[in-house]
Formats: C-alpha cells, sequence, structure tokens
C-alpha cells in the first residue's frame, strides 16, 4: 500500500515528502504573487493617480527620507512669527553687496554723488552666467567701499542714501498676460537672469543656470518645507502671495521644461490650503503636504519624499530629473516677467531675542541691525546672530551686515537662549550616524580632521555635507560635529583648488 494510503488507514492524512514539499512551495509562491501585484497596483496606479492627479491636497504617509530629527516642540520658535503677517520696512540707507550669488562678483556702474533709481543696476555680472545686483531704493549714493558681508568677512558695497520716494527705472514695464504667454522658455530664462534672481532658500545659485537644463525634466519641485525651526517668511509668502506662487512656478515649468509641478508644503495646513486654492486654474500644479521631519526642505530630502527618486552622491537634481526651487523664487519670478521688477525685496523673519519677532519684507541691503531695531531692538545682550535660522544658518561678526537676496531670516540669541557649553567626549553612541540624512559618519569625519587626516576624509565623503545640523544636535557629549565637519570639507575644498 502507498504512503498515503497507509496514513489514511492509520487515521492521518500525511503526504508524501515530495508532495509536501511542494504544497509549501505552492502556498508560498501564491501568497510572494499576491503581494507583489498588491504592492505593484497601489504604487504604480493608485498612488500616481492620487497623487498627482486628484483634486485636493494629498498627505504624504509613507515616502520620506532616512535619518532627519524632529525638533522638540519647545525649541520651534515658529509659533512666534508664524501669525505674523509681512510687514514693510525701508531703511534709511541700504549697504548693497556685489557678491549676491554663487559666482563672481559684480562690478559697480555707480560712483558716490550718483542718483539712482528704485530697480536701476548697480553691479553689472562679470560674465553670462552670473546675474545683475539692482538698487533697491532711490537715492544717492554715499560710498562704494568694502563693508562686512555674510559668508565673504569683507565685501564691496554701494551704499545708497534712501530718498524715501522709490523713483522706479524707466526699465521696470510690466507685460500683459498675452505677451507673457508668447515667451519662449529661453526668453523667460534671459528675463530671470536679467532681474537679477537667485536661489532664495539660502544657496544664492543663479535660477537661469538651474533652469537651463539639457537632458529631461519630469518634476519642477517648489519647496514650502521652510523646515528651519525659526523660519516663517515662505509660509507668509503662501499665504499672502499665494497667486504669485502659482504664477512664478507655471512660469518657471516652462523655463526648464518640467512636465508636472508639485509644490511640498511642511506642517502648514492653511497655507497648503491656500496654495490649492489659487492653483484652482492651472491643472498642471499639485500641492503635496508633507510630514515634518527636519531637514525636509533640503533639496535631496524634499526630491526623495516627493518622487522617490535618489540623487546620486555629488550630483544635481537635474540627474533624477527633478528641478527645485523655492517658494520665495518663485514669487521673485512672477514679479519679474509680470511686471517687469528685478530683484531688490525678499521676506525675511527676525526671530529670538528681539523686542517684537515677526515676518519682514525687507530692501536687500537693509542692515541687521536696523532690521533688529524695527523689531524692537535686542533683548539682553546679543550672544550670538545668525543669518538664517539655527540649524544651519551662519554666524556673523557683527549687526551690521547687510540682508543679501539668499538671507531668510535674522536669529538672535542672547546669553540665556544660547548658554556657552562644553564640548565633552564621544560616547560612541551613533546618534549622528543615525541623523545623518546623507548617511554620513560625522564623528568619524570629526576625529579625522583633528588628527589632520585628509585623506580619510575624503573617503568618508566629507565633501557631500550640507551642513544641516543633524549630528550636532543629537549629540549627548555637545560635540561640534557640524561645524568640524564643515572645516574638514572647506579643508577638500581648498585642496582640490591646489
Amino acid at each position: 500500500m502507498g504512503a498515503f494510503s497507509d496514513g489514511l488507514a492509520r487515521g492521518r492524512h500525511e503526504f508524501p515528502k515530495n508532495a509536501k514539499n511542494s504544497f509549501v512551495f505552492m502556498c508560498f509562491f501564491s501568497q510572494f504573487t499576491f503581494f507583489s501585484l498588491t504592492y505593484v497596483f497601489f504604487y504604480y496606479i493608485v498612488y500616481p493617480i492620487k497623487h498627482f492627479y486628484g483634486k485636493q491636497v494629498w498627505k504624504l504617509k509613507s515616502l520620506t527620507f532616512s535619518g532627519g530629527i524632529h525638533p522638540l516642540a519647545e525649541q520651534d520658535w515658529k509659533a512666534a512669527t508664524k501669525a505674523s503677517p509681512l510687514r514693510v520696512f525701508a531703511p534709511a540707507s541700504v549697504v548693497i553687496p556685489m557678491r549676491q550669488h554663487l559666482g563672481r562678483p559684480c562690478a559697480p556702474c555707480v560712483k558716490p554723488g550718483d542718483e539712482v533709481l528704485l530697480g536701476q543696476m548697480i553691479g553689472e555680472p562679470a560674465s553670462p552666467r552670473d546675474v545683475p545686483v539692482h538698487a533697491s531704493v532711490s537715492g544717492k549714493v554715499v560710498a562704494v567701499e568694502e563693508r562686512p558681508h555674510v559668508t565673504a568677512g569683507m565685501m564691496l558695497a554701494v551704499v545708497i542714501e534712501n530718498d524715501g520716494q522709490d523713483k522706479p527705472d524707466p526699465s521696470i514695464q510690466p507685460r500683459s498676460a498675452a505677451e507673457v504667454e508668447a515667451l519662449r522658455p529661453e526668453q523667460l530664462r534671459d528675463i530671470i537672469r536679467d532681474a537679477g534672481i537667485v536661489g532664495m532658500g539660502g544657496a544664492e545659485f543663479p535660477t537661469h543656470l538651474k533652469l537651463d537644463v539639457k537632458g529631461k525634466v519630469d518634476y519642477l519641485l517648489i519647496n514650502g518645507a521652510e523646515c528651519e525651526p525659526s523660519l516663517t517668511g515662505d509660509h507668509r509668502q503662501m499665504l499672502e502671495n499665494g497667486d504669485l506662487v502659482v504664477k512664478g512656478a507655471v512660469l518657471l515649468m516652462r523655463a526648464c521644461g518640467a512636465k508636472e509641478c508639485v509644490i511640498g508644503i511642511e506642517g502648514k495646513p492653511d497655507a497648503a490650503e491656500a496654495i490649492q486654492k489659487a492653483a484652482e486654474g492651472a491643472r498642471e500644479v499639485r500641492v503635496l503636504q508633507l510630514k515634518v521631519k527636519y531637514p525636509q526642505g533640503a533639496e535631496k530630502m524634499l526630491i526623495a519624499s516627493v518622487t522617490g527618486r535618489k540623487v546620486p552622491a555629488g550630483g544635481l537634481p537635474a540627474a533624477v530629473g527633478c528641478v527645485v526651487d523655492n517658494v520665495s523664487t518663485a514669487v521673485a519670478v512672477a514679479e519679474a516677467v509680470y511686471e517687469g521688477a528685478p530683484l531688490t525685496r525678499r521676506s525675511v523673519t527676525v526671530n529670538g531675542a528681539v523686542g517684537q519677532p515677526g515676518n519682514l519684507l525687507l530692501r536687500i541691503g537693509t542692515t541687521f541691525r536696523d532690521a533688529v531695531n524695527f523689531c524692537g531692538g535686542f533683548v539682553g545682550t546679543p550672544q550670538k546672530i545668525i543669518s538664517g535660522g539655527p540649524m544651519m544658518g551662519t554666524a556673523v561678526a557683527e549687526p551690521d551686515v547687510p540682508v543679501t537676496k539668499g538671507g531668510s531670516g535674522i536669529t538672535v540669541f542672547n546669553q540665556i537662549t544660547d548658554p556657552v557649553t562644553v564640548e565633552g567626549n564621544c560616547l560612541r553612541c551613533g546618534r549622528c550616524v543615525e541623523a545623518c540624512p546623507l548617511q554620513l559618519t560625522p564623528q568619524a569625519i570629526s576625529e579625522a580632521y583633528l588628527a589632520e587626516r585628509l585623506d580619510l576624509c575624503g573617503e568618508l565623503r566629507a565633501d557631500l555635507c550640507m551642513k544641516c545640523g543633524c549630528c550636532t544636535f543629537v549629540c549627548p557629549a555637545k560635540r561640534h560635529l557640524s561645524q568640524t565637519v564643515d572645516l574638514a570639507k572647506r579643508a577638500l575644498a581648498a585642496q582640490g583648488r591646489r
């Protein structure tokens, strides 16, 4: 009698060993096929339809990036300024640096004693890759001399005494909707270049170069994350100038040839609603609410969260078919194309140890001191003044540095809000590695740099660091990891130039 019949005779259903293995395999194969087909259906069919073609605002539920941090509520200063509308402020004089973009400084084309008009070019670009600088007020040039700069130490600047009249330059002429519609992509890029527009999220990379992509562009991503804990200027732009954000996004799409546009907004449901309302007539523009996670607004992180694509190490967004621009950049582009206005002002959040924290619409060249005084002055003795936010901002040497095109915030710390801390020894806890969104090893890079091992810093890819500050934030020993890694990155860059 066979094995199966023997099993029946004994009252048990026993399969032969080879039949039992086949049965288990078939069960496993069926389950694997079912889950694979389900994943493909939802990821490649349902998700794209819901994500890009639905009319409501969709929330990000699964796509995100690795690493990053979740700033604590008590360390998030957005509550102090997010309800503060943009207030216009024009100082008695402006100090306009000749370097406000990633490239060579402009050459001044005015001299002391000249009368200048609002929007008049005062700094001539060194090449077509660079962008000009314009007067942010009308008035009299009182000096062309070196003045303190946010990142360059001392930089040649044009100082203009404001006459308070804002007399516009004759070159500022609005365009009709029909004229704008007839513009070709290269004409749009030329207008953006001549208006002096750069990335206003902080990098100051010339926008016309970013838009001149040789390959195919699938997505234009408008960065409305504004993940820095103390900045809310872009939030107010989206609430108060949503129509300009959408108009600028459409123009940027045309200029780079993108097929679709996604405006990514982090933790701002009111701004998402305002932008969605403004985008009702623009079917190619979609709004996506992102999870609150720092640094969600970093270019590579935004691309990973929205598209699932990973920018290769040392590569640019164009390598994965993406172009990323800031909300304020989109506003500046809309004003340049429709109104003919060059970039002469920007939104700036003044926050921290000041009398009245708020959001200002500042003229380029307004000094930090003037902006803080307009917001009620310093509270206590300033311990540290930062251009930008507390995570990625740059500490300035004195309050008389001017606001530049990439300056999104002025954050002030005093002796209470920024107590002096002493570095401890590394605990080998690995938190810095877990927090790094680029999967670097900050502590190993820091130790290599302090040991003067630049070769090892290069092997550990210190050059990829984006100075997000996550490693320093999570370090229980209070080690200055982000700062040391940045020093290693600069040393590698200097070594490459030699």
